[in-house]
């Protein structure tokens, strides 16, 4: 036989060649695939974040309790297309149940800013309000664990980001009535009239109130997808 490396001619079926040295068993093997250097995109960290804090699931899922956040989910979904769907201009969000929830944190928000200066303790009412889901997205996903939780906390959050909307868009024409029953062209005015005329972005109240409602409408999609996602897992892990 000859070598195929060097053509050195030797007898048949030795191992390797007498000359070069190759092995003849590893000439006929396929070459190993070309590791491809990994991209910054393909990394998988941010992949295992997700799976580990946002999708988190329990290995067997109790019936009742999936039923349970169906039942919460359905209504998430019903509330928010209403929502979603009524113009900002109504004042919908204002007049729905929430809006008496919303309050007291908006109030409180008040208080908690006040050693921080005239304009902060005007923004806090509205600042306390968001911030008090935030902060219980962030118990359910630090500390209970519960992301399904923290899909309904998100979705709190972009119902409150709608419910300031309609107070911004009045900063200008204050029709609105404020908690003491009066409007804010019958007392000093209101927040985001104050705010904005603070600012000097008065002429602006409209254009804020679509992004403020823009942005609840977004992170309310947002979070139904979430809360989609993880009963999708959930139902797959039912321990009947």
């Amino acid at each position: 036989m000859h070598c195929p490396k060097c053509g050195w001619d030797q007898d048949e079926g030795t191992a390797d060649c007498a000359r070069c040295g190759i092995i003849f068993a590893k000439m006929h093997r396929s070459p190993a695939p070309p590791v491809m250097p990994r991209s910054p995109g393909q990394d998988s960290t941010w992949r295992r974040v997700v799976e580990e804090w946002l999708l988190i699931t329990e290995d067997s899922v109790n019936p009742f309790y999936f039923a349970g956040r169906v039942l919460v989910f359905l209504l998430l979904v019903s509330w928010g297309w209403r929502f979603i769907t009524t113009p900002l201009e109504t004042n919908y969000t204002g007049e729905s149940f929430l809006h008496l929830i919303n309050l007291p944190f908006h109030e409180a928000g008040h208080l908690i800013f006040m050693p921080f200066g005239r304009f902060m303790m005007i923004l806090g009412g509205s600042l306390g309000q968001i911030l008090m889901p935030l902060i219980c997205l962030g118990t359910f996903l630090l500390k209970t664990r519960d992301p399904f939780g923290g899909s309904v906390a998100l979705w709190w959050t972009a119902q409150n980001f709608m419910d300031v909307a309609p107070y911004i868009n009045d900063a200008r024409a204050m029709d609105l009535i404020l908690l003491g029953g009066f409007t804010g062209k019958e007392v000093d005015a209101h927040d985001w009239n104050n705010l904005l005329t603070m600012l000097g972005w008065l002429q602006y109240d409209h254009g804020l109130a679509k992004l403020a409602y823009g942005v609840g409408t977004v992170l309310m999609l947002v979070s139904l997808l979430w809360g989609a996602a993880l009963l999708r897992r959930q139902y797959r892990r039912l321990d009947w």
